[in-house]
């Protein structure tokens, strides 16, 4: 199973969202907050106190 590249939770088999850079690189979104949070805002996931990376560092 695939984790979310912005909050790193577990993305269920056939859910979520798949980009790809022409670089090569995929992401793995589990939501279109997490897609916005990192694609258009700019954001650092351990920043962000909902996500997984973010507890971590607690």
């Amino acid at each position: 199973m695939a984790k979310c590249s912005f909050c790193g939770y577990q993305l269920a088999p056939g859910s979520g969202k798949k980009y790809v850079e022409n670089s090569g690189k995929a992401y793995h979104f589990c939501s279109g907050k997490c897609e916005k949070n990192m694609m258009v805002l700019k954001r650092k996931s351990r920043k962000i106190k909902w996500t997984k990376e973010y507890k971590k560092g607690e």
